[in-house]
């Protein structure tokens, strides 16, 4: 049986409004970025699940068994609130499971998780990634900051490979990758191993939790932070296979 990777997030609703003279019009649209991630996972001979920050109210696993299905989990660019905040709390005041319990409780059991960056990853734009205090917290194998941990480097930053001989760069060239143009910034937990930093900050961090294994990739896996350079480069979908096969 092939290996079940389930990616939350990437994908937005846009509304926008446009002014011309007197009129005014506004128009909605609805995108997602999982083309690379995807063709990484299933050139890897693995299934590519995808679950949209908007549904993960209402498709999101309802049983722990449900959510144990999957091999490896990786949330990308969507924050807590979604998680935490159905319509029936918010609105009705009625009680549910917490999918962050969920999810912690299925890598505390042998699952993968894994965290991409983002501006609603780890603590992200304003904070508002708002992971720190919740369960996912304590199954990073990274220290979130209290605030704003966007490091914004439209320039260009480097990526320094700092153990070469990982798993998770099989295949890998140890330097000249292309450069990201910003990242979350995050501290490595006692016991996390860092194997790539980026200006010196953790930027693959790698951890276990109870029986399970945990990944913390600081920056996006598409555009903007992961520009088409680094996205269309030949060590992505390499490098996303391999962490994908240490994580499960």
């Amino acid at each position: 049986m092939p290996k079940k990777i389930l990616l939350i997030g990437e994908s937005w609703l846009i509304h926008t409004q446009e002014t011309k003279g007197f009129d005014v019009f506004t128009f909605d649209s609805y995108e997602t970025a999982t083309d690379w991630i995807e063709k990484a996972v299933t050139d890897g001979g693995m299934e590519f699940h995808h679950l949209p920050s908007h549904l993960v109210e209402k498709n999101f696993p309802a049983t722990q068994e449900e959510l144990n299905s999957y091999d490896a989990i990786l949330l990308s660019d969507v924050g807590a609130n979604t998680f935490q905040l159905p319509m029936s709390v918010f609105q009705q005041s009625k009680k549910c499971p917490n999918k962050l319990h969920m999810l912690e409780a299925y890598t505390k059991n042998g699952g993968g998780l894994g965290m991409i960056g983002g501006y609603l990853s780890f603590m992200g734009i304003q904070g508002r990634g708002a992971y720190k205090y919740t369960a996912i917290d304590q199954v990073l194998p990274v220290e979130l900051l209290p605030g704003d941990d966007r490091m914004e480097h439209p320039e260009g930053a480097d990526i320094q490979i700092t153990a070469p001989g990982h798993p998770v760069f099989n295949g890998m060239p140890a330097e000249g990758w292309p450069q990201i143009l910003g990242y979350n910034k995050l501290v490595a937990k006692e016991g996390a191993e860092v194997v790539a930093t980026c200006c010196g900050d953790p930027f693959i961090t790698l951890g276990t939790y109870g029986k399970g294994r945990t990944l913390a990739f600081a920056t996006d896996c598409a555009p903007h932070w992961c520009p088409f350079e680094f996205c269309d480069w030949d060590g992505y979908g390499i490098l996303w296979r391999n962490m994908i096969h240490w994580l499960i």
